[in-house]
């Protein structure tokens, strides 16, 4: 901690690079090196920690003891839509009402976050609005989940949801590093006068890629629908239409730009969240990468000009 505060960086902050770091490592390890190939017992524990879902497969069976379903990713979106609608709810508390933070949650930011006198860029209106997106983003995603997914018999590693359920925790958390929550009676009209341009372009792009994912997560739940929505198959199917012409995992770009989009409403000014984007970045570039493998293993003609993960990049 001495060591962190005379660097001037958070401990949320030294987490996030951590994160950032070894999932890089993974990144490089996996699309450079030829472990995937290899028998040996840590190759085999490696592809395990990094595959979930269809990009399991051919694994040793000791390993299925480490097995949680994937349907469980609704505990990620559950757990967020509580604690961080509940940041959400304490800080227009404090900003627009004047109540005090409660002192738990002053101790839990004061041992993540830095000196409370460091304000970040916009003001308590990027803020309020980041803790509002990432709260509707999970809200959204908890709703896709329960209503719009159709899950298999997929699975996912012990480690992959104690490290999700991490990652949602500590969301919230990061979006207040550097914030001034200090009591105040800010109006609504005060808000209203904090409002710059790049939190104008930070919306629109969030509700552009919003859009876009939901419209890739009905076309995947819907190969494994007949024409009156009956599920009839828990096969894998190539999917077509909106960005799966352009890459093999539109929902994944389109989370980093979700995460993007609210970077925008900081005036790009966040340092810690960046890091949490750069997570966003390498994780989802890894799983896209495998998904993008394993599209191209199953079938014969799919097709050569589809990237993995960005449009025209990879």
């Amino acid at each position: 901690m001495l060591l962190l505060s005379g660097t001037g960086v958070s401990v949320i902050a030294a987490l996030w690079l951590l994160l950032d770091i070894a999932f890089l490592i993974s990144l490089f390890f996996h699309v450079l090196g030829d472990c995937a190939r290899r028998s040996s017992p840590l190759c085999a524990i490696f592809q395990d920690l990094i595959r979930y879902g269809k990009t399991k497969s051919g694994r040793p069976a000791w390993l299925h003891c480490f097995d949680l379903p994937k349907r469980w990713f609704s505990h990620f979106y559950y757990l967020s839509v509580f604690w961080n609608g509940a940041l959400l709810w304490l800080v227009v508390q404090s900003q627009l009402f004047g109540v005090e933070i409660p002192q738990w949650l002053q101790s839990l930011l004061h041992f993540f976050n830095k000196e409370p006198q460091q304000k970040i860029s916009g003001g308590e209106v990027s803020t309020i609005l980041a803790l509002s997106l990432i709260w509707l983003h999970s809200l959204r995603r908890l709703e896709e989940c329960l209503y719009v997914s159709i899950y298999s018999s997929g699975v996912i590693h012990v480690a992959q949801y104690g490290l999700g359920v991490a990652y949602y925790f500590l969301v919230g958390i990061t979006l207040l590093d550097n914030a001034n929550l200090d009591p105040k009676n800010i109006t609504v009209s005060d808000l209203a006068f904090q409002v710059h341009w790049y939190h104008i372009i930070g919306l629109a792009l969030y509700i552009w890629a919003s859009v876009h994912q939901h419209r890739c997560h009905v076309i995947l739940a819907n190969l494994r629908k007949n024409k009156s929505g009956k599920v009839v198959t828990m096969n894998h199917v190539m999917p077509n239409g909106d960005w799966f012409e352009r890459v093999s995992c539109p929902h994944y770009f389109a989370e980093l730009l979700i995460y993007v989009s609210i970077a925008l409403l900081f005036g790009l000014g966040h340092t810690s969240w960046w890091l949490v984007v750069m997570f966003v970045l390498f994780n989802q570039s890894l799983a896209a990468i495998l998904c993008h493998e394993f599209y191209n293993e199953k079938f014969d003609n799919y097709p050569a000009h589809r990237k993995a993960f960005i449009p025209y990049l990879f």
